[in-house]
């Protein structure tokens, strides 16, 4: 995430700002003075440094919450902004998360461009791999290579593209909240509190 050279829009007061956490805003923050994101506002609540990539957000996740974050309008993001409490312990195990949850939102998209042949394409990708390694465990260096270079791969460009189809749609600042609330209560139900594979950006 890079930091706007285009000063926001009108901002929320602070006391509409839940928590007396920062504004809301769009992309990185150098300090809370100047505004957070979401997973910053969710790093805050952690107790962790201030940080877009909080220790205890399931990365992809984490990337999903910042791709949405700088895409919906002042009023959506601001209406997430609650969500920064469950995203900051939210690290569901096992290494099928994180192709389950790119494969999420590339649904999310095919809702949008249903005869997409690339989004039907990356759909079957994710579920392919998640059935995959549901059946490995998550330990070992091999394993968390793989996962890392996946994420940094074909799971990063198919997250993108999912949320670039979202970003083009009549009701993007809709679907896209849906989808990371859908997201968020999908990783909650998965988190117990078990070791992740560490696949950070």
């Amino acid at each position: 995430m890079r930091p706007s050279s285009v000063p926001p829009p009108s901002r929320p007061s602070d006391a509409m700002v839940p928590g007396a956490l920062p504004l809301p805003g769009r992309f990185a923050h150098l300090h809370p003075d100047d505004g957070a994101c979401l997973m910053e506002a969710a790093a805050l609540l952690a107790g962790d440094r201030f940080t877009d990539s909080p220790a205890g957000t399931h990365p992809v996740l984490a990337a999903l919450a910042r791709a949405v974050n700088d895409s919906v309008g002042d009023a959506a993001r601001l209406a997430l902004w609650p969500l920064a409490a469950e995203l900051a312990d939210t690290r569901p195990p096992g290494r099928a998360h994180a192709p389950q949850l790119v494969g999420m939102a590339v649904e999310a998209a095919r809702r949008v461009r249903p005869s997409s042949r690339t989004l039907a394409r990356h759909g079957r990708a994710c579920r392919r791999r998640a059935e995959r390694v549901a059946r490995s465990p998550a330990a070992g260096p091999a394993n968390r290579v793989a996962d890392l270079l996946w994420w940094r791969g074909p799971g990063s460009r198919h997250l993108d593209h999912a949320v670039r189809v979202l970003s083009a749609a009549p009701d993007a600042d809709r679907r896209l909240s849906a989808l990371l609330r859908q997201a968020v209560a999908a990783a909650r139900a998965g988190t117990s509190g078990a070791a992740e594979v560490r696949c950070n950006r």
